[in-house]
């Protein structure tokens, strides 16, 4: 961080406005070697705005993190450059809103701020006349009338419904779990797509469906402890397929799987790649939202001098969801069918709901 951002980060707290935490992003060789400004993205600036739970949720805001490290990696932009901004617990509309508008004061030319919650305040600093020029971004919630805001959004309830669809395939029980970490619209699209996806397969099946917290608690999304125990209930009253969309919280998912021997199906990321070996062989898949992939190709159009503007809506037939296929013991014995499903939803044979 510069010694005049850091000035201001320090003043605003001691005040305290808004308390922020903000790391620069590692490069990709561990080092402060991830560019040359001399590459494609030369004297380019980017920020990102993590969303509740931060990067280490081994989800969501991982997910957006590589993106960042291929930012850096292929578009030859510094490390210092390139630099990402943890949220607070408990923060309000307001402490986002000085989040973004420090980013676009000190001269990031790229604003992307991770997550719904940064819907309002994006809206608010965008809109100002003083920040006409910066590209801001926000993934996961839809701004249509500003000029300078592009939305990255996803099919989630796609990839959900894959996701159910092996819950199916695999449980011996005929009873499989949901658990959300917030109970919000954007949520209850993986909760229908899930729920629709595992009735293809088995009409009569039971699933549970449990959410961590109501809005506007979005604890939701960082509690692995609660996570567990709600997964450990569910777990108890006979389901052994648990697929999760809670940030954070799902790593106490995971672990209530590993200690019952009970399956689970993680989000975003795919959460067999970052499972430790005890916890590899009960993760069935992934229901993969690539925003690693939107967040890149974001920048990318910027540093082309051609920004993407708009929606930018990524689904199964772009390849923007899908789900995973890294763990192929557990998931090969149904992959075919799988694949069939997934064919299905891009040729508009089977049209997935959004709504519970």
């Amino acid at each position: 961080m510069n010694r005049k951002l850091a000035a201001k980060f320090a003043a605003i707290a001691a005040a305290g406005v808004v308390t922020l935490a903000m790391t620069a992003c590692d490069s990709p060789q561990g080092g402060d070697e991830g560019g040359d400004a001399s590459g494609e993205g030369g004297g380019l600036r980017v920020g990102l705005a993590y969303d509740v739970g931060g990067r280490g949720d081994r989800s969501f805001n991982d997910s957006a993190y590589r993106g960042l490290e291929r930012v850096q990696d292929e578009l030859g932009i510094s490390a210092d450059d390139v630099q990402d901004f943890e949220p607070q617990e408990g923060e309000s509309d307001v402490d986002k809103e000085e989040r973004l508008r420090l980013m676009a004061d000190e001269g990031f030319d790229v604003v992307i701020g991770v997550g719904f919650a940064y819907a309002e305040p994006m809206r608010a600093v965008a809109a100002e006349e003083a920040y006409a020029d910066v590209d801001f971004a926000i993934v996961d919630s839809e701004i249509d009338d500003l000029d300078n805001v592009t939305s990255l959004v996803f099919t989630e309830e796609q990839a959900s419904f894959l996701a159910g669809a092996a819950a199916a395939l695999k449980t011996e029980e005929d009873h499989v779990g949901f658990i959300g970490g917030v109970e919000t619209p954007l949520i209850q699209k993986f909760e229908a797509g899930y729920v629709a996806g595992a009735q293809e397969i088995n009409p009569d099946i039971e699933i549970d469906i449990s959410y961590l917290t109501q809005p506007p608690d979005m604890a939701g999304f960082s509690d692995p402890a609660r996570g567990k125990s709600t997964a450990e209930g569910q777990y108890d009253s006979g389901a052994d397929v648990i697929y999760h969309a809670a940030g954070a919280s799902g790593n106490g998912v995971l672990e209530a799987a590993t200690e019952q021997e009970r399956l689970f199906i993680g989000v975003d990321s795919d959460q067999y790649e970052s499972a430790t070996d005890e916890q590899k062989p009960f993760v069935v898949t992934s229901a993969l939202k690539q925003v690693d992939t939107a967040v890149f190709e974001f920048v990318q159009s910027v540093a082309d001098g051609e920004a993407q503007s708009g929606i930018q809506r990524f689904d199964l037939a772009s390849g923007g969801v899908d789900y995973s296929t890294a763990n192929e013991e557990q998931i090969g014995d149904v992959q075919e069918q799988l694949d069939e499903l997934k064919q299905q939803i891009i040729d508009g044979e089977i049209e997935v709901p959004t709504e519970p």
